[in-house]
This record gives C-alpha cells, structure tokens and sequence, in this order.
C-alpha cells in the first residue's frame, strides 16, 4: 500500500504539486524551515494539521507494486519459440494418437506416450520459470523490512515515544538517540550532545560514521554533503539530537532507491546465451517449415492424385489416411528438429557450476547468470569492503625521536580487527621505550571499542578507528613488568588492552564533540596518581599541546622545528589517504586529584559542562600519531591484473571521498603509482555535467567515480549495457541495489552486505572478496566453452534425425524411425552424454584470453558446415541400415539371414504402397528375440508390422553414432589422439549409462512393446557398430581441415567486422 489510504486520486494530484518544488531543507537555517513547515520545535504540530497533512502526503511507508498475476507469469513461460513449436507438435500429437485410438490403431499406447512427455517437459519448464519470476519482488520487500518502525515525536507540546513510523508527517519534529534507525529524511534542528553521528554507509556507500552538524550547506551538494540531514533508515551511533521531517514514504532517499529496484527490475534483459538460444529457436522455426514443405511437397503424390482431361487437371483422387500418415511424418520432424532435452541439460550444467562457485565463496542466486559471467567485459566494483576490508587498521605508527624534531616511524602490518594479522616492522620487542608505552596507554585505555570472533573473522564492537587503535595496542605488546594476567590462547583476543585497563583505571571520559575533535579520559593509575590520556584529530591536539614525551620519557617543551616535523609526517599520511589521530597525556591535574566519580566532588560540575572540555585538555604533552585507513585486500592487486590479462575492465564506482579512492586504486594498481589520472578520476556529479559520458566510459584502462549516488551508479550501467558492454557490478549498500538489478550481473556482498543488496542481486560473495569475482568470472568462462559442447552435440544430433526422417520421406520407403524413438533419444540418451560435457576440463589459458563477445553466434559457419556433414551421415547411416535388412542377407562379410526374413527389391521397398496391386507378393515368416511375426494374412504388412526389425536397427544405429558423436565434441577443433576420452571420465560412464537405458528398453518386453522395437541379435549389433564407428574418422578429418584453415577463418571474419 503506498502512499496511504484509498484517496490516491486526489492525493497523487496534490502530491505531484509538491514534488515539483523540492524544499532544499539542507541549504536553509533552522528558523527558515520550521517556517517552511509552519511548526516549532518545541510545540511540534497538532493532532488537527497531522490529519490535513497526511490527506495531502499519505502514510510514511514505501509503496507496494503489484507484481503479475501467476497467469499471466504461467503464459509467460510460453512466450518462447522452442517451447510453442514443442507445444504445437505436442497437440498435433495428441490429435493423431486420438485419431489412431478412435480406428483401433495397434500403436495408440506408444502414440500416447509421446505428446504427454511432451506436455511433462512444458509443465516442468513453466513450473521452474514462474518459481524464478515469483523471488524477484523480494528485494523490494527487503526494502521495507529496513524502515524503522517507531519514532519518538513531539505532538502538541507533548513527547510521544514509541509512535509508529509510518504516521509521520512532513513538519513533524522527531527526537533521534544512538541505536535509532531514522524513519524519515529530517533536518536538524538542534543537538541535545555535544556530537551526533550516523551510520549512513549502506545508503551512501561512506566507509566511515558521519558527523551531523545543524548549519546549512550549498543548495547543489551531493547527498553525503547534506552534514544537516539524515535520512530513513541509517542508525544513529553517537548522540541525540531533535529534527523535522522533510520528506516521506516515497519522497525520501530510501524511497528513490525504492524507485530505482522497481525501475530497474522491469528492464531486465535476457542472459546472452538466452537471447541466442531464442534466435536459434526461430530460426529452427523457418527451417522446419521449409523441410516440412518439401517433404510433403515430394509425397504429395502418394494422397492426393489426378488426371489430365483436355490439359486440365480433374478427377482428383485424395487419401485421409496417407495424407495423415505424411503429417505424422512433419510431427516426427518437428520432434527431431527440436533439442527436447537441451533446457534441461543446460540446467544441470549451470546447476553443477553454481556448486563449483560455492566452493570458492561465490553464492549463485539465479542459474543464468553463471553462464553470463563468462562474458563479462567489466566489472563495476564498490571499493568500500570489496577491494577493501571495510575494516579500519592502522598502517603507520609516528613516535618522537631521542631529540626534540627527530621522529620514528614504523608501518604496520596487516588488514582486520585480527590482533594476530601482521607485525609492527623494526618493532622494539619487549624493549618498548617509555614513549612507545604511553602510546599503547592512550590507545588502549582512551577507546570505548571492543573486537570479537564472529566464525571465521574478526568483528568490531564500536567505532572502527577505535577499534584499529585496540588492535595496534595488542600488537605493539606490553613492557617488561606489565603483566597481562591472562592468556590470549584462552579467548583473550585484548589481553594487552586490559592489562594497560587494569593498570590505569578511567574514572571520567570527555567525550568527542565536532568543535575540539578530541576524546579524552581521566585515568587513575595503581600508585592512585590521575592522568589526562587524549587522542583525537593531529592538528587539534598538537594546537592544545605545549610539551612533547620523548624516546626516553623526558619532557621538552613544542618548539617550532617539533611541530613542522610532527606536521610534515601527518602531511606525508595525509597524501596517502590515511586518517590520522594524535596522541597527548597531561599529568597536572590538581582539581582531580582526589576525584574518584563521586558526582558530589567539585570537578564533577567540570564534567557536565562540555565547554570547559578544552581548558582541561590544555597544556598537552604530545606523544605520538597514527595513520588509519580502511586497507585494500591482500588478493585484491593480482585479481586486477588477472582482469587485464582476460580483458577484463575495472570501474572503481565508491560513494567514499576522491583522495582515498585514487590512493587505494593506486595501491591496488587500477592505476599506476604515478600515473596522470585527471581524465580516469572523477566525482558522480561531475560525470552526469560530461557532456558525452560513453566516450568517458570508453576510456582504456582502469577508472574511478568518486562521491557516486544510487542514481549515478545506474547512469553508468545503464550507459555501458548500451554500448553492447557485458556488466557486473558488486555492492553491499540499500544505495547500491538499483544498480545490482539493473546489471547483467549484480553480485552483493555476503558478510557486510545489507539483505535490499542481496535480494537484488544474482550472485553473492561469501568472503566479500573482489578476488572470488574473478575466479567465477573464469569458472563461468570454462561453463560456457562446456555448455558450448553439448549444445554442439545435441544440435549436430538433431541435425542427423532431421536427415534420417528426411531421407525416408524422400526415398519413399516406409518410416525408419517413429516421434516417441526420437523424443527417447533426445531426452533420455542423449542427456547423459551431453551433461557429462558439462565436466570437461577447463582450458588452462581460460583467463588469458579476451572475453566472448555477447552477440558471438553459438555456432559458427564452419562448425555447421562441419555438422551438417555428420548429420548428413547420421541419416544416411540410420536410413542405409534399414534398406540393408529389407534388401541384403549380409553387409561387410555379416550375415544377417539368421533371422529368417525375406528379401525384396529397393524398387519394392520404395514403392510399398502400391503391394496390394503386387500379383504374388509374399513373405516368409521371421524371428525377434522369441516372438516370431508372420504375414500369412496380409504379406503387404511386411512394409508396417515387419518393419519392426529394421526400425530397431535404425534407432540403435542412431544411438550409437550419437555415443561415438560425443566424444568427437570433447573438443571443437582438438583430435582424440590428444584430447583422448578419458580427460572426462564422466562422459565414458554418461555412454555406459545411455547405452544401458538403451539396452533396457530393447530387452524388457513391456518397454520394447511401447517404443515399438525388438531384440537384436551378435549379427546385427555387429552391423551396428560397422556403420556407426567412421562418424568418428569423418569428423576427425573435419577436425584436421578445420586446424589447417584456422587462421584464414579468423582473418575473414577480422575482414567482415571492419
């Protein structure tokens, strides 16, 4: 329900007034908007303009899009070329076997079995296709779940805590406290604490906590600009603060991004194999309509006659049953054209893929997109968590020297919250100095955070800066004579933190507040003595400074060289991206000196007054700085070169600010160390002012937007996909969603991702790791060569059956092979074969290679050439089989009389239909395993009855030529001699079990009886094999053509494209 209530007529029209003028609440001071909105904060509005208000706004809740009927999802799935000519033949079949079960028809069980396989097939396919389309409203519906669903609201000069959300109104005044989730877009009013903060990551993609302030900001900033506003559904982490509700329900961030996932949803485009399995279906269309044609066209003679009368044709003779025996011959066409089992071997293919991903931490949501990774031309990837840790760590670590401008600096290993991930380089260990030691004091005991081990990592409790701090004490150890008093093997993850805790005990904390930018703690040691322990922004601290410690404890005064050294080191840090925090102690602090936290003590009055903060914190002894930063993956460096090696584009798409972005891009060498990169970094907004952002796009190399909304993400995919670009794109905010679902390929992240990113996406990273990317980038490469092959074979399969019926219809000769044979063959024979080219080995070269091309055809002219070939032989080896047993007693030296059959000329067997006119005609009796069929009766039933032999004869013919055809498609162009069979051992057992199926319908009575075959003898499986083996020896000598015109092929095709 959107936009509360029934009254959406009037409401939509009184709505679209209002949103065409967007209040800039951000832009305007405090008293200009509670005018704007007609309200005070300390009345808040009343219970009467509440009600007005939501007749013009509705409810603050996001809108609920009617998806599609299941009917019209089920009519949905038959909006596909091969599923309706399968649908036709299916009916056409039906009305057939009716027909046939209506005259008594001997074969009406097996003429049955045929078009409800069929019908199966369909069912199964709409089932799995409707189940697909029905998850793809959930990501909207993640959506929801995120709202908060209480707020605390003044109303008629009253607080009313715990009011549902979704009855706010625009000028409703909202108290905010930490851990609240904000229900709407508000502006600040005033803050109740000194420092208010929210986590708004998830929506704009910032690594890092953002401090609210109340003062306007320019009309024109970007949403992370807006420091006055927050906005529904980011978490409050520090502080409280009163604000006004601006926008509502649809109107706010949320609800755009809402906006975007429906929008996007409904522009969702077929995966590339998709589109050219489609084509290839509609194009199977026309070629079986044009062979239908000929086919009936060439026996039009055999139902419909007449005679010349005065060069007129008249007395025109037509024959029902003949003219119903052809159109039973175009269905068994149309079942042979069609690759019945090919949806669901291409399932099972990607189905084993997506367990292959799984094992290297990428989660396949859709099956599709498995394939559609494979030619994935660039990878848009978030930096925040996915080329880095989203996990603060300290990297440099500057202590004073032995004299008054010397300075240490050590780097500082490692990448988590893990305190056992990496060292402190030329680390003093055991040895720490007394300046070293204050460090870790400060670090450790002024710091409200805490680490824990959540399964296989390590998570912060807190700030994540401080929580680094923590790490970085625990790395740098304890001194001599501190003793930790635990064990960190017994779960102690801090045991240093505590120790320094234990050592000197806080009994007051000056809390952080925007105008000093410092925290400090009033600590009480062992020996009792008080001590000031503060760490905060450099430049702030070293202002209130007057000393520094240092190597050996002594403390000297901060002269100018001191400071221009200590500034010279933060401006080093600072280039490289690093946030940096100082370190100060003060030890004269005479109104502390006996304050215990007893809130009767004098000083205790200090404390409650935030403005005397930093007279405390004055006359600093500064120790040290440390530089911070959200660090890249350890993987991440190599996972982009291997990028480039497969082709592979790399667009840095972050909402973080341009200076860390391009230092991390540096490091992990999207760019180089020192390359220009004025034309390749660029902020959101100034890419959507370019004036042609697709030549932008089209720029060689890596690229980076910095400071990117929701809507610029979509912009660039939505930009790439129309330059024939293969997209996927990574993400684990609410903001990135619309641009998850947009993509050809969206992929969330599975640890730090939000549920909305999830939902919308088609695959997801257990590890958040942009690494894993890249290797299913190559396992979707190595799936799509695979699925190349069996798509391959099954075509060159159907291709012989087409020939085979083809060749019967032509020849004139009675039918060699009936619609539910070929629908065994297509289904159940084959599938084995075609999933075991699934397993092939992948190429070792798979990800030194560019990427496929979207619009590159599955088959090539040559590869039809090639199987046109084979399948011109299929269907004279399946058709010759069955001439040899009407017309030969023996072939290649065997002897095929055993069975007693009679012999009759080629000129009879093409002319069967007129044996009744034959004078004499008869046959003798023959066996089949132990049924013996005779022809006393009717000899002319010899061409129906007595076919059964040699139909048997054709259909295994067929089956094992098509086992021998499988082993020609382990590779497209390699011989067997080198990429012999068993480099795939599962395709050996999928011809064992095929032959096996094959075996049992020929020998089980009952399923011989409905697939209308018998027995065969040593003999005639003999002649089986003589005929079936030479596919083998025609497709490796295509093969060796193929290898030697290689490369004129591709210089031909390099022609054609220019």
């Amino acid at each position: 329900m959107g936009r509360g209530g029934q009254d959406n007529g009037r409401k939509e029209d009184l709505r679209s007034k209002s949103q065409e003028e967007v209040f800039p609440a951000w832009s305007k001071d405090v008293r200009e908007c509670e005018v704007k909105f007609g309200v005070s904060r300390e009345q808040g509005l009343s219970n009467d303009e509440v009600e007005k208000r939501r007749q013009i706004h509705g409810f603050n809740e996001l809108e609920k899009h009617d998806g599609p009927s299941v009917w019209r999802l089920i009519l949905g799935q038959f909006n596909d070329t091969l599923v309706r000519i399968l649908l036709v033949a299916a009916v056409v079949s039906f009305v057939l076997a009716w027909y046939d079960g209506e005259e008594g028809g001997e074969m009406e069980i097996t003429a049955f079995v045929e078009p409800l396989v069929i019908f199966l097939i369909l069912i199964v396919n709409a089932i799995v296709g409707v189940w697909q389309e029905s998850n793809a409203e959930k990501a909207l519906e993640a959506l929801k779940e995120i709202q908060s669903e209480t707020a605390t609201v003044i109303r008629d000069g009253r607080k009313i805590p715990n009011l549902p959300a979704k009855e706010l109104v625009p000028g409703d005044v909202v108290e905010l406290r930490v851990g609240d989730k904000v229900p709407a877009d508000m502006r600040t009013l005033t803050l109740i604490s000194s420092t208010f903060r929210v986590e708004q990551g998830s929506l704009t993609g910032e690594s890092e906590a953002v401090s609210k302030t109340t003062k306007p900001v320019s009309e024109d900033s970007d949403i992370q600009g807006k420091k006055c506003m927050v906005f529904a559904s980011t978490t409050v982490v520090n502080g409280n603060c009163i604000c006004l509700v601006t926008q509502i329900g649809m109107d706010t961030e949320l609800g755009k991004v809402h906006s975007q996932i429906q929008e996007a949803s409904e522009n969702e485009e077929d995966t590339p194999l998709k589109k050219k399995l489609n084509e290839f279906g509609e194009a199977l269309t026309a070629i079986i309509g044009v062979i239908c044609a000929v086919v009936w066209l060439i026996n039009l003679k055999y139902f419909l006659s007449w005679e010349y009368v005065d060069g007129w044709p008249s007395n025109f003779k037509f024959s029902f049953e003949k003219c119903t025996y052809y159109f039973e011959i175009a269905v068994a066409l149309a079942v042979a054209a069609i690759p019945e089992g090919l949806p669901a071997v291409i399932t099972t293919c990607l189905a084993l893929g997506t367990r292959k991903m799984a094992q290297k931490n990428a989660l396949v949501r859709k099956l599709p997109s498995v394939e559609t990774l494979g030619c994935t031309t660039v990878i848009c990837s978030d930096k925040t968590g996915t080329l880095t840790t989203n996990q603060m760590a300290v990297a440099k670590l500057v202590a004073m020297g032995d004299r008054e401008n010397a300075i240490r600096t050590f780097n500082v290993e490692g990448t988590t919250y893990n305190p056992f991930d990496g060292k402190i380089q030329g680390w003093p260990v055991g040895k720490m100095d007394p300046n070293l030691q204050m460090i870790a004091k400060i670090a450790a005991v002024c710091n409200d955070a805490g680490i824990e081990n959540s399964g296989d990592h390590f998570v912060s409790n807190g700030m994540p800066t401080e929580a680094a701090l923590k790490v970085m004490a625990e790395k740098m150890g304890l001194p001599d004579g501190l003793d930790t008093g635990t064990s960190s093997v017994n779960g102690d993850l801090l045991c240093c933190c505590n120790a320094w805790n234990k050592h000197e005990k806080r009994v007051a904390t000056l809390e952080f507040d925007r105008d000093r930018k410092s925290m400090g703690v009033i600590a009480s040691s062992t020996s009792g003595r008080k001590v000031l322990l503060v760490k905060g922004a450099v430049e702030n601290v070293l202002e209130r400074s007057s000393f520094i410690q240092l190597l050996d404890g002594s403390i000297v005064a901060l002269d100018q060289s001191s400071r221009n050294a200590i500034l010279r080191s933060l401006e080093d840090m600072s280039t490289s991206a690093l946030r940096c925090l100082g370190f100060a102690y003060k030890e004269d602090l005479p109104e502390f000196a006996t304050y215990t936290g007893d809130e009767d003590h004098p000083a205790h009055q200090l404390l409650l007054n935030p403005s005397s903060y930093s007279s405390i914190e004055s006359n600093l002894i500064f120790v040290g700085l440390a530089g911070l930063r959200d660090p890249p993956r350890k993987e991440v460096r190599q996972a982009i070169e291997d990028c480039r090696e497969a082709g592979i584009r790399v667009i840095v798409i972050t909402g973080d600010n341009k200076s860390t972005a391009e230092a991390i891009c540096r490091e992990i060498g999207v760019f180089g160390q020192h390359e220009d990169i004025k034309s390749t970094s660029i902020t959101g907004k100034d890419f959507m002012d370019l004036r042609d952002p697709k030549s932008h796009l089209r720029q060689i190399g890596g690229l980076l937007v910095s400071r990117a909304e929701p809507r610029h993400k979509q912009e660039i995919v939505r930009l790439l996909k129309e330059d024939g670009e293969v997209v996927a794109m990574t993400g684990d905010g609410v903001n990135d969603a619309p641009a998850l679902k947009l993509a050809d390929i969206g992929i969330a992240m599975g640890i730090s991702g939000t549920e909305v990113a999830k939902e919308a996406s088609d695959m997801v990273l257990a590890d958040d790791n942009f690494s894993t990317i890249v290797a299913a980038v190559g396992e979707g490469r190595s799936i799509y060569n695979n699925m190349k092959a069996f798509i391959r074979y099954m075509i060159s399969s159907n291709i012989g059956e087409v020939a085979c019926i083809f060749f019967t219809a032509a020849l004139g000769i009675p039918e060699g092979l009936i619609p539910v044979q070929l629908l065994w063959v297509n289904l159940v024979t084959d599938g084995p074969p075609a999933t075991a080219l699934g397993f092939n080995p992948p190429d070792k070269d798979v990800m030194k290679k560019p990427p496929r091309r979207s619009d590159d055809s599955l088959i090539s002219t040559w590869i039809l050439f090639r199987y046109l070939v084979i399948g011109f032989y299929v269907g004279i080896a399946t058709v010759g089989v069955f001439i040899i047993w009407f017309t030969q007693h023996s072939f290649l030296g065997i002897d095929l009389s055993g069975d007693g059959h009679s012999l009759v000329s080629y000129s009879q067997l093409s002319n069967w239909g007129q044996c009744p006119t034959w004078e004499g005609f008869s046959v003798s009796p023959f066996t089949a395993g132990a049924q013996t069929f005779s022809f006393d009766a009717n000899p002319c039933d010899y061409f129906q009855t007595g076919k059964i032999k040699a139909m048997t004869l054709s259909l295994s013919v067929l089956v094992a030529i098509e086992m021998f055809n499988s082993l020609n498609a382990l590779s497209e162009d390699g011989s067997l001699l080198k990429m012999p069979p068993w480099v795939n051992p599962w395709l050996l057992m999928a011809m064992s079990i095929s032959f096996g199926l094959h075996f049992l319908i020929l020998y089980v009575p009952f399923l011989a009886k409905v697939f209308g075959i018998v027995p065969l003898s040593l003999n005639e499986w003999l002649l089986v094999l003589a005929v079936a083996l030479p596919v083998i020896l025609i497709d490796e000598v295509l093969k060796f053509i193929g290898r030697c015109t290689s490369g004129s092929r591709r210089r031909l095709a390099k022609l054609k494209e220019e």
